[in-house]
């Protein structure tokens, strides 16, 4: 398993392929966010693997107090510019979500969205929950939002190409059954220049990821799909929430 290089997953090439897609769903990502928890103007947030801020600066901009975090500097300068634009304060931290810099019992809320877990090995893995609910104040829930391993297979494409002005961006993945990771090979060919990484990132049924909730000490886990409904087979999306 390849180590999990952050800056050159998640570095500028991102943003120019994926921010525009992205920042098209942002406003009903954060209100979903917001009604799923039925978080209030005082609730504390935290956002785990923030990115470039695109939820926390809307959850800020309803009235919570938010904390971002994430381990990629160009997605973290983003995030500032983008808050300090929106005339928003949020509490934007560079760190390492394995091992949370807050001590017990900080948070009411923490959410990791759009396939923000499942980075590191399965040890790691279980130590980042482990930290979401040690953060977490009792009662406090964790929003987690993935990939549905039972409704992509059915839908898996060996290879995904994203064209932007002439540039691309071609995945091929592959998911091994054995170890439960998707495994992509990522070229991305921009002004004439080609690269090429692998990145791998674990997926998860949902009673499997409930295992691993309840083991890290969450009393409930409920699962939901992208409209908010119980979750099904097929669901694309899968939005877990558990309470601390």
């Amino acid at each position: 398993m390849p180590k999990f290089d952050f800056d050159e997953v998640f570095g500028d090439d991102y943003l120019y392929f994926y921010g525009p897609a992205l920042e098209q769903s942002s406003d009903a990502d954060a209100a979903f966010v917001w009604r799923l928890l039925e978080v209030s103007a005082a609730s504390e947030i935290l956002d785990l693997a923030c990115g470039h801020g695109r939820i926390a600066n809307r959850l800020a901009g309803l009235g919570a107090k938010v904390t971002g975090l994430d381990a990629t500097p160009v997605f973290l300068e983003r995030a500032r510019a983008d808050a300090a634009a929106r005339g928003v304060g949020v509490d934007y931290v560079q760190g390492d979500m394995r091992s949370l810099p807050w001590s017990d019992a900080t948070f009411e809320c923490v959410i990791s969205w759009f396939t923000s877990f499942g980075y590191f090995d399965d040890d790691d893995n279980r130590r980042v929950l482990a930290e979401v609910r040690r953060v977490l104040r009792p009662g406090g829930r964790l929003l987690l939002e993935n990939n549905n391993l039972s409704g992509v297979l059915g839908r898996w494409l060996p290879s995904v190409v994203f064209e932007r002005d002439g540039d691309l961006a071609i995945d091929r993945a592959r998911f091994d059954p054995t170890t439960g990771r998707a495994r992509t090979e990522r070229t991305v060919i921009r002004d004439g220049r080609a690269r090429t990484f692998v990145f791998s990132v674990r997926m998860f049924i949902a009673v499997e990821l409930r295992t691993w909730m309840l083991e890290a000490g969450f009393s409930d886990v409920t699962f939901f799909d992208e409209r908010g409904e119980p979750l099904t087979s097929g669901g694309r999306r899968m939005v877990t929430i558990a309470t601390a």
